[in-house]
């Protein structure tokens, strides 16, 4: 990853001082791909008088936080036992199924997570820890078959998801919604797709990228198999991305309680583009070949955002571009092939 090694502030353990930093902001799921860009991000945005507490399922050392703490978000009684304990400002609740094929495999723990996971921390925060902001990581998948008007979808669009995923996520959104009236100051954050280096190979970006460099190594025949290449989605720099919702931690004392935010570019990528442009970066010549078992039209063939409430209540936009992004990508394949 191209962000930088080292533990910044508290990053599991003990309990933070409250009297030492101006936040102190606690993580779920910070194992995951997206968790070291958004602790990068709180400090880049939030400045150094900060603490992060980094939590996952599965604790233990992690080549960017150093430690992370266990802490299972559908076990009610450690999700309050963490609240009590670190007394969080704000947590950035990030645990989720990554993966929409995980997800369809196992409905019953998707639900588990997405949705009991969430209201255990919101229940968590309301009874432990009244005045803390939770910050809630959803998906722009939600807004489902509202994508096919295609045209940008932003946070007043009807939600109407197709897949376990999505409604899971639709679920918790709305529920957490609900107890924004009971006192939760929640924010609900609904980012589309977004890539960068550490994702695995479950999603597109880095599967291209992954089969490319195996191939640049000697590794893989020059081919590489695709299926549909139709579908358009809106992409983003993870560092973006996380770079928003350190912006919602910065600004929640301005903001309102409830308030949703869609994270997008307003841009939509074919997935065919998406694949020439890093077949162009490549150092051999590759062929493509259509696998007939992956060739099926895309449920919602164009899903693309529009963050314009963002750019106006957060001062948030992209900075890096998404040809800067599929380069980096393409770089941390071609050293993770070499180092294995």
């Amino acid at each position: 990853m191209r962000i930088s090694n080292g533990i910044h502030g508290q990053s599991g353990g003990d309990a933070v001082g409250a009297s030492e930093v101006g936040m102190r902001v606690l993580i779920t799921g910070a194992k995951g791909f997206v968790g070291p860009y958004v602790s990068e991000a709180l400090y880049s945005v939030c400045g150094r008088d900060i603490a992060v507490v980094a939590t996952s399922k599965d604790g233990g050392p992690h080549p960017f936080f150093g430690q992370i703490e266990e802490l299972d978000v559908t076990d009610k009684a450690a999700v309050q036992d963490a609240v009590v304990r670190h007394r969080p400002t704000h947590v950035v609740h990030l645990a989720a199924v990554a993966a929409l094929g995980a997800a369809r495999a196992d409905p019953e723990n998707t639900w588990r997570i997405h949705v009991q996971g969430a209201l255990n921390v919101a229940h968590a925060i309301l009874e432990k820890a009244p005045e803390c902001w939770l910050i809630h990581v959803g998906s722009g998948l939600v807004y489902g078959e509202s994508a096919k008007t295609g045209l940008p979808l932003d946070e007043s669009t009807l939600l109407a998801p197709i897949d376990d995923y999505a409604v899971t996520k639709a679920a918790a959104d709305l529920a957490l919604g609900a107890l924004s009236r009971h006192g939760l100051k929640c924010i609900r954050l609904r980012p589309f797709n977004h890539t960068g280096p550490g994702q695995t190979e479950a999603f597109a970006v880095p599967a291209f990228a992954m089969q490319i460099a195996r191939i640049e190594a000697g590794l893989a025949p020059p081919v590489i198999r695709v299926g549909n290449l139709d579908a358009e989605r809106d992409f983003l720099d993870a560092r973006d991305v996380a770079s928003a919702y350190a912006r919602v931690v910065l600004n929640s004392a301005d903001l309102k309680p409830n308030t949703i935010f869609n994270v997008a570019s307003g841009i939509s990528w074919r997935m065919g583009n998406i694949l020439e442009r890093l077949l162009a970066q490549s150092s051999v010549k590759i062929a493509t070949e259509q696998d007939l078992q992956r060739l099926r039209p895309s449920d919602l063939p164009r899903i693309v955002g529009d963050a314009t409430r963002a750019r106006e209540q957060l001062s948030w936009a992209p900075e890096h571009s998404f040809e800067e992004t599929l380069a980096v990508v393409l770089e941390h394949c071609r050293a993770c092939v070499v180092r294995a």
